[in-house]
């Protein structure tokens, strides 16, 4: 079956950075493309990055311009998030996942797998 797990989450100071990668399997991972989302305590799941099928077109959230960048090895069947210059307000749990659809999608509820998440805490 369709697994996705990500890892590299962790507790770092403000200003800080962190990878995060996740890992796909049972899926051709190529046909893909990829998000990474995260969710705040009491708020609701949002839009971070998201990286086309073969890793020539990337769009960012506002808010993490600059400062994080998506990446993926399609050989490797993982998709990366490097968080530098981190900020309190980054701290949520962080999912990855994959959408089928070829055209570009930003909506949580368009993608058809998920990761279990990775905590990110960005202490202040």
């Amino acid at each position: 079956q369709v697994q996705l797990v990500e890892s590299g989450g962790g507790l770092v100071q403000a200003g800080g950075s962190l990878k995060l990668s996740c890992k796909a399997s049972g899926l051709t991972f190529n046909w893909y493309a990829m998000g990474w989302f995260r969710q705040a305590p009491g708020k609701e799941r949002e839009f971070v990055a998201y990286i086309n099928r073969g890793g020539s077109s990337t769009i960012y959230e506002d808010s993490v311009k600059g400062r994080f960048t998506i990446s993926r090895d399609n050989v490797k069947n993982t998709v990366y998030l490097q968080m530098n210059s981190l900020k309190p307000e980054d701290t949520a749990v962080y999912y990855c996942a994959a959408v089928l659809r070829t055209s570009v999608t930003l909506r949580a509820n368009e993608y058809d797998y998920w990761g279990q998440g990775t905590q990110v805490a960005v202490s202040s």
